[in-house]
């Protein structure tokens, strides 16, 4: 499937391993912060068994989303699914978004 990228322990590529790592370290929640240069809002979602992450970031003085699912499998690995981009995209983003210092105010 295209925009798919499947990530599993025996072929973990280096890239992934640090997509991944810098996904777990964003917060719960709704978080401001920057990522080229540009302002953005971020919203962090993770299902109470870990096996899925949502993030929905969205550029606060442009047009530009970044949307996707991460599904973790029940063996080694785990499943990116971007909404209507390119996985490239969003492992770019979640490589390069630098969440401020104080966690923004909720987004309904």
């Amino acid at each position: 499937m295209p925009g798919t990228v499947t990530a599993r322990t025996e072929t973990h590529s280096p890239i992934l391993a640090k997509f991944e790592d810098a996904l777990a370290k964003l917060p719960d929640g709704y978080v401001d912060g920057h990522f080229g240069n540009r302002s953005w809002g971020v919203t962090v979602k993770r299902s109470e068994d870990g096996q899925r992450t949502w993030l929905y970031g969205e550029e606060l003085s442009g047009t530009d989303i970044v949307s996707f699912n991460l599904y973790r499998l029940a063996g080694p690995g785990s499943i990116l699914k971007p909404c209507e981009m390119s996985s490239a995209k969003v492992i770019e983003f979640v490589l390069g978004f630098e969440p401020s210092r104080e966690k923004g105010a909720p987004r309904p």
